[in-house]
């Protein structure tokens, strides 16, 4: 039962990341094109996947969801292993269908924050992951969420974040997300990984204490 858990974190991540990224190097959509690709294939993972891991394909949700006591610490090491595998594997894939297309190679769906400083990315990054995590913590509390219409919102909510966040930091809200396309890129991607690694999981913990403190996301 374990292994399903984990596999289903690998292929929901893996659908996010492939689905994701390939709108922007293969399709090469615009800000609401990719948006809808991360939102839609987030949604379709989550009623594919959830039921069996809860669906969380996001480190910085997992982190969450140990603050709030929803997840063991074991099974959130092995949740988190599983989402990098998975957008890792997805990245590989891109990476070879954009060198099939005899595109640039180092261009795979990469984030970054070319146009604006660090700070101003660290921030732009803490607070799209803490609105992220506080629609999902709190849609899927038991005290007042909706768990039918989850999928959805978190989709839809994942979709409008990206449309705030596209042109900024490129919109990750997701270390495994970012993890995935700067190993093959490298660059400014992989020397600024730590961001985004940092970043959302700060502001996962923002809202995992809000949502139980404030919200009674947990009672």
């Amino acid at each position: 039962y374990l292994m399903r858990k984990y596999i289903s974190e690998f292929l929901g991540t893996f659908m996010l990341v492939f689905i994701g990224t390939s709108s922007v190097v293969i399709a090469k959509g615009n800000v609401l094109t990719i948006a809808l690709a991360f939102g839609l294939a987030i949604t379709v993972s989550a009623y594919a996947f959830g039921g069996i891991s809860g669906g969380h394909f996001n480190p910085a949700v997992t982190t969450a969801m140990l603050i709030n006591r929803r997840i063991s610490a074991t099974d959130a090491i092995a949740y988190i292993i599983s989402q990098v595998l998975g957008a890792t594997v997805a990245s590989l894939f891109v990476k070879i269908f954009v060198g099939a297309l005899s595109l640039p190679t180092n261009q795979l769906g990469q984030t970054d924050f070319p146009k604006i400083s660090t700070g101003i990315a660290f921030l732009v990054e803490v607070l799209a992951t803490f609105l992220f995590l506080m629609v999902i913590i709190n849609v899927t509390s038991k005290d007042h969420g909706d768990a039918a219409r989850a999928g959805v919102v978190i989709g839809l909510t994942l979709s409008l974040l990206i449309i705030f966040a596209l042109n900024l930091t490129g919109a990750s809200l997701n270390p495994a997300r970012s993890f995935g396309p700067a190993i093959f890129a490298g660059g400014s991607a992989l020397k600024h990984i730590w961001l985004y690694i940092l970043a959302p999981e700060v502001g996962a913990i923002l809202a995992a204490l809000c949502s139980k403190y404030l919200l009674g996301s947990e009672d």
